[in-house]
């Protein structure tokens, strides 16, 4: 069970008005300046992504922005009470071109601002040419998840026990970066790469690594034995703890085309922002800002 804040702070809303600021334990004044102050935290990247045994340029966004999240509904709160949860939502989008058609993928996690072992919720959607998936994971009793998928045999609906998700590591370094797991760990992979790759969706056994590189830049490394897989992100060592890049290393492609790849996201810019007010012609100079035309 999830520690239930008892007062919200001020949070942030695309769609709602803000909840009133108030104190809570256990955060501190550097977090509520930085993450409640009525906008979000958008990163750019460059993107080189393996698909089809082949290395695709494309950009990736990580958007991070703090709302009230409601028990009931599963989604953020329109209107805030205090049985609401307040969280960091991560929003991480990819997109990316195979030959002639695109893919669009995006992945969210709704992780507990304060004392957050596992998301609350985690969705996530890829789009292609080819047709479309979705999962959906609630945390309940146990993770709850929905996969809807076009690919004939993979729509399922599954119960695992609750351990780690790799999707929530970005949160995690973002929030509590002296919690982040390391040794032998029973881990359940990113939804993207589940869908990518159709791999079974369970807990894999991962050994979780730390690593320096300079003074500023800390790195950790998930790697997965049975999956030929692993994981690593580096970012800041000193609040705000952006995350700086990623790299992923894994088989792509089948028979002959089948080999090991190496997906990597590079930081372009950081600003932070209330986009939801940016949505007229005249705010599209931001996604220059942003190096993402």
């Amino acid at each position: 069970m999830f520690l239930v804040i008892s007062v919200l702070f001020s949070v942030i809303s695309c769609t709602s008005p803000m909840a009133e600021k108030k104190e809570t334990n256990g955060v501190t004044e550097e977090q509520k300046q930085y993450w409640y102050n009525n906008e979000a935290e958008i990163s750019s990247y460059q993107l080189t992504q393996a698909r089809y045994g082949e290395l695709r340029e494309g950009k990736a966004v990580l958007v991070f922005v703090t709302e009230p999240f409601s028990l009931k509904s599963n989604t953020k709160s329109d209107n805030p009470t205090q049985e609401d949860v307040s969280v960091l939502k991560l929003n991480y989008t990819k997109k990316f071109n195979t030959g002639i058609y695109p893919y669009s993928m995006m992945n969210s996690t709704f992780f507990p601002f304060e004392n957050g072992q596992h998301s609350l919720k985690v969705s996530s959607s890829s789009q292609e040419w080819c047709g479309h998936t979705y999962m959906e994971l609630v945390n309940k009793d146990k993770f709850e998840i929905e996969i809807n998928s076009y690919f004939e045999g993979e729509t399922a609906e599954v119960t695992l026990d609750k351990t780690l998700l790799e999707d929530d590591i970005y949160s995690m370094i973002r929030l509590q970066p002296e919690d982040l797991p390391q040794g032998k760990q029973k881990v359940i992979p990113s939804f993207f790469y589940l869908r990518l790759l159709h791999k079974e969706l369970k807990a894999y056994e991962c050994n979780v690594s730390h690593s320096k590189v300079n003074d500023s830049l800390l790195t950790i490394t998930l790697n997965y034995p049975e999956l030929e897989r692993s994981l690593s992100i580096s970012y800041q060592a000193n609040f705000p703890y952006k995350i700086i890049s990623w790299q992923e290393e894994y088989y792509s492609g089948w028979g002959e085309g089948r080999k090991k790849l190496t997906t990597k996201a590079t930081l372009l810019k950081t600003i932070k922002i209330d986009y939801w007010n940016k949505n007229s012609n005249a705010d599209a100079y931001y996604r220059n800002t942003l190096k993402l035309d």
